[in-house]
């Protein structure tokens, strides 16, 4: 087992940390050319639900109803009218980043959002275009090959982004999160999904499920790349996003974090109660919401 040295816990704990407004440099793409070699192998095996990416098949409907809830959570604050969870995503132009195969994006399509999956690796978009070409129930996904810092610079804007299980992956997290942060409409919402760079994680992630159990494919994670959740949230403190904490905790108006834990009781992941660090020691789920106005 490879141990992450001081110098690279320093180093990715600076990642968030040393976000700058006035960066002189952005780089045209936060793209680790690793990672992708990595999940293009991969790639034959997004719709096996037995192979080597059933954690994230057992992971995704734990994901897709946590986004229902926050969505129809954020609409009843607006006293807009409460909409049904099935409804909720009706319409909403949804950007999903690192699609992979499209398990994510085919979820929130067929509950009628307007889905654009993106992802860096060639072979993953030709994987959903063909898994999606099967369904005509499935012609508001628009896929493409391309990095999130295009979408960027093309001028888009949605109503709500996914990044589900790719911060962990990419290079300079703070140059991806502004580039995610930009392609979000005013009073939109960003979901992340993501490891925290705690030892805990590292016996779950790496030690058991890479080089024991062999549940994930090994080389999948790089441990000084996991992010904790008090880094993002001070990231979106000083992106503005994020105005008042209790505790080191965000209002729930305006993000939250929540842990996410898998049951092998069960064989699903289970969203931990509000506010229990302890649930949070490894895989969590990020919410913010952008502000509609930025002073």
């Amino acid at each position: 087992m490879r141990v992450p040295t001081p110098r690279q816990l320093r180093h990715s704990s600076r990642l968030l940390r040393s976000l700058s407004t006035n960066a002189q440099t952005t780089p045209s793409s936060t793209i680790d050319p690793d990672e992708i070699e990595h999940f293009s192998r991969l790639s034959a095996q997004w719709w096996d639900e037995q192979g080597e990416l059933k954690m994230l098949h057992k992971m995704n409907p734990s994901r897709v109803a946590w986004l229902k809830h926050k969505i129809v959570e954020t609409k009843e604050m607006d006293c807009e009218k409460s909409s049904v969870p099935w409804k909720a995503l009706s319409g909403m132009r949804i950007l999903d980043v690192g699609c992979g195969g499209g398990l994510l994006s085919e979820s929130l399509a067929r509950l009628g959002a307007r889905v654009t999956g993106i992802d860096a690796a060639a072979s993953n978009i030709s994987i959903a275009d063909l898994h999606k070409s099967h369904d005509h129930l499935l012609q508001n996904i628009v896929y493409r090959h391309a990095p999130v810092e295009t979408l960027a610079t093309e001028g888009h804007q949605f109503d709500a982004l996914c990044g589900m299980e790719v911060l962990e992956h990419v290079d300079e997290p703070s140059h991806f999160l502004k580039s995610c942060a930009g392609l979000i409409k005013p009073g939109g919402h960003l979901f992340l999904s993501t490891i925290s760079r705690t030892p805990f994680a590292h016996l779950l992630t790496i030690t058991m499920a890479e080089n024991m159990l062999r549940l994930v494919a090994r080389g999948t994670h790089s441990y000084p790349k996991f992010i904790r959740p008090s880094e993002l949230v001070s990231f979106f403190q000083e992106l503005g996003w994020i105005t008042r904490t209790f505790d080191g905790r965000p209002t729930r108006h305006e993000a939250e974090v929540r842990g996410i834990v898998y049951a092998p009781w069960k064989g699903e992941w289970q969203l931990g109660p509000r506010g229990a660090g302890w649930s949070e020691q490894c895989n969590y789920l990020f919410w913010a919401r952008k502000p509609v106005r930025l002073d």
